[in-house]
């Protein structure tokens, strides 16, 4: 894109400025909109130090690529940029999490990562960070927060409606970051009057999905890629949401009734006693995942007679076995994947992803209908589907999800579609997944999953890294490793050791080929799933194959346990 000086602060007014005593860097943000490129508007204001983001930083906030979508709705990209004092020749692209479809807003630009603190923020740490929305409807208004058109009458499919247009769900599937990135490289550079050494790009959820995307599709435009808890089959694993609420129906009429509290504890109890140990330690975490799945039989579980207490009726028994075992259609093909058996079932987080939100306003009913439904319907499905966005609406949509008529529509195409969500929403190769170019730059990636995530399976996870591992001949890890975090759902939570920084390995790696075999995590003091014994405990999330292994030594300490592969 040319660049295009563009003065909106005359001369006199920054000679005013300075005869004020303003910082030069001061000086230097205010004067960066001159500097914008053609068709990109900015403002940009000095920060002060705050809890998130430790020292002054110039705050950009910007808008372009306006556009009239074919029904006359106004598109455009909103896009944040921090630029620290402290500067280490370092790019960061903040990919969105996902949490600007149901709020308006995008994900800050702190280059923030689950399990992080805040000194652990790439902007913490010498980056200039950039985030933007994912090509939602603008307002008109030049305030970032707002990333498009609220209609009021268009309730819980509002954050999702873009999906109507064909060139937004493409901004949305991987556009906006090809678009936006080198605007921002151009400003960054421009500001520090000096060349970006290293680029990176890191992201959660629909973020983690983005760095998948970007390693396959956009080989040589970053370093360095986090992807966490990665929805990088979206479409596919959206067919999760009817599969569940078709199962959790057959229990209860009332899906949030469906499965108690304590019939979630007893299950996760139940899976403790015959799996705990395995890992060669009880301490309320299952390390040894695999070898879980195959211990574990729920069916042990099913009441006797009906004065048993420590079990579950049949029908409960059978929807979570149901429930594990992904969505199928009538050939008995699966269409997702499957989901490990883990204790973060009886988590907050899962339990609001499946059972219920605990939200008034959605009376109740889980983020699997009022989320879930809406993108499925409206963004994943070609032709886009008339589901209002009326929780009882949505619900019945997913009830009377039709698993062999309807579950094709997420690969269909056509005259105003000419791509399927899932080649929008999916890496190039994600089937057979190889990444070639990606390696040849030298690029590398760390992913981490949750095994209790309810909203991407970690074993699609797990299916997608072992597919890589084949195509490069056993050699993945020289370029990809894949940690797993046993009990935690989507996101931090559950009864597991969240607290990690993913960044600084990675950062070892990329810019002084220094690999980490393990990564330190810890339990958080004010996580209130964790149990009393799992109090100050740390522990090594190992690259897959491996997993942590108690040897010897203190339990609470990550020393005590060693990276083992199961033979």
């Amino acid at each position: 894109m040319k660049a295009r000086l563009r003065s909106i602060m005359p001369v006199a007014a920054l000679l005013v400025f300075i005869s004020h005593g303003l910082h030069a860097e001061t000086i230097e943000c205010l004067a960066l909109p001159a500097a914008a490129p053609e068709g990109v508007a900015l403002n940009a204001v000095m920060m002060s130090a705050d809890e998130q983001v430790k020292s002054r930083y110039c705050l950009v906030t910007g808008v372009m690529a306006h556009r009239m979508s074919e029904d006359h709705q106004p598109y455009a990209i909103h896009f944040e940029l921090r630029l620290p004092n402290v500067w280490q020749g370092r790019f960061a692209y903040q990919f969105n999490d996902g949490n600007e479809n149901q709020n308006g807003r995008f994900t800050p630009a702190l280059g923030r990562v689950t399990g992080q603190e805040s000194p652990q923020y790439a902007i913490n740490q010498g980056f200039a960070v950039v985030s933007g929305n994912g090509g939602f409807r603008s307002t008109g208004l030049t305030s970032i927060s707002q990333s498009k058109a609220i209609n009021p009458d268009s309730g819980l499919i509002n954050k999702v409606i873009f999906g109507h247009d064909p060139e937004a769900r493409r901004d949305f599937g991987y556009g906006v970051v090809e678009t936006l990135t080198p605007v921002a490289r151009q400003l960054i550079e421009h500001y520090y009057q000096a060349p970006i050494q290293y680029a990176y790009g890191l992201g959660q959820s629909n973020g983690g999905r983005m760095a998948m995307v970007a390693a396959s599709r956009f080989p040589s435009m970053f370093n360095g890629l986090i992807a966490g808890s990665p929805g990088f089959n979206a479409p596919k694993a959206a067919l999760q949401h009817p599969w569940d609420v078709q199962a959790l129906h057959r229990v209860n009429d009332t899906i949030n009734q469906a499965l108690s509290p304590r019939d979630l504890t007893l299950f996760a109890h139940h899976l403790l006693k015959q799996c705990d140990g395995l890992d060669g330690l009880n301490d309320d975490m299952i390390f040894a995942a695999e070898a879980c799945q195959t211990a574990f039989n729920p069916k042990a579980l099913v009441c006797k007679s009906n004065f048993d207490r420590d079990c579950l009726p049949l029908n409960k028994v059978a929807a979570l076995i149901r429930m594990h075992r992904g969505p199928h259609n009538a050939k008995n093909q699966a269409l997702y994947a499957s989901w490990p058996y883990d204790t973060g079932i009886r988590s907050a987080n899962w339990r609001f992803w499946k059972i219920e939100s605990g939200f008034p306003a959605w009376d109740d009913k889980p983020a699997a209908v009022a989320i879930g439904a809406a993108a499925l319907a409206h963004l994943y499905t070609t032709p886009f589907l008339d589901v209002s966005g009326d929780v009882y609406a949505l619900e019945k949509y997913l009830q009377t999800f039709d698993f062999d008529k309807d579950a094709p529509k997420i690969y269909a195409t056509n005259t105003v579609f000419n791509e399927s969500a899932m080649t929008l929403m999916t890496p190039p190769d994600v089937m057979k997944p190889q990444l070639t170019e990606f390696k040849q730059q030298g690029g590398k990636m760390l992913l981490f999953h949750g095994n209790s995530d309810p909203v991407f399976s970690v074993h699609d996870t797990l299916r997608w890294y072992n597919d890589l591992n084949f195509m490069h001949e056993g050699r993945a890890a020289e370029c990809v490793r894949l940690y797993r975090i046993p009990g935690m759902p989507h996101g931090q939570g559950g009864a597991s050791a969240d607290q990690f920084d993913v960044l600084q390995p990675l950062i070892s790696w990329v810019e002084h080929n220094q690999p980490s075999e393990a990564i330190i995590a810890k339990t958080r003091f004010n996580n209130p799933e964790i149990t009393a014994r799992m109090s100050g405990m740390s522990r090594p999330l190992c690259p897959h194959p491996a997993y942590a292994k108690y040897i010897q030594g203190d339990f609470l300490k990550a020393g005590a346990f060693q990276c083992v592969v199961s033979r």
